[in-house]
């Protein structure tokens, strides 16, 4: 699955977003955002917070059980983002869509950015590709890129315990049924 460039990858950076620890540190989020190209800052103590806040508002439109519930998560992220769009020609690339102006602080640009991302996730694709790890003991999120829209699991290591286990579980069965 393809999405547009700017908001794929804003919705990738909003599950990575909402995956950091508790207690991670500025740097790590610096990373992230480089990482995602969607800003290069120094984050102040005050922005470590606000950014972690935004993550638990970010963690709804994931969590979400309905498309109904979906929708108003991502609507409310998007009104809390108060996200302006509008076309940018910056560095010789050909017109594109920014979010917030990129003269905002850092904030500002990841909120609006990653409240966009989910949207155009949302009302472009089918709202299953916002997902939850189906694994027991794992609170991750992800964005399904891939081509048939079926992902389950967060990462190849969360899927391979829960298959595992289960294999393990069948056996144990097996064992018992003799």
């Amino acid at each position: 699955m393809h999405f547009n460039a700017y908001g794929g990858n804003a919705a990738l950076l909003a599950a990575a977003l909402v995956n950091v620890d508790d207690g991670c540190d500025a740097r790590t989020v610096e990373t992230l955002l480089a990482e995602h190209r969607v800003a290069r800052a120094d984050l102040t103590d005050q922005q470590l917070q606000l950014l972690m806040a935004w993550r638990l508002l970010l963690w709804e439109a994931f969590a979400a059980a309905t498309r109904p519930e979906q929708v108003d998560a991502v609507n409310r992220l998007l009104t809390e983002a108060a996200a302006r769009p509008y076309v940018s020609t910056h560095d010789g690339q050909s017109p594109h869509l920014h979010y917030a102006d990129e003269n905002a602080d850092v904030v500002t640009r990841v909120r609006a950015a990653t409240a966009a991302g989910l949207a155009l996730v949302l009302t472009e694709t089918d709202p299953c590709r916002l997902g939850r790890c189906s694994a027991p003991d794992c609170r991750a999120v992800f964005v399904d890129v891939s081509r048939n829209g079926r992902r389950a699991y967060c990462s190849r290591l969360c899927a391979t315990r829960v298959h595992v286990s289960a294999h393990r579980d069948r056996q144990r069965q097996r064992q018992r049924q003799r």
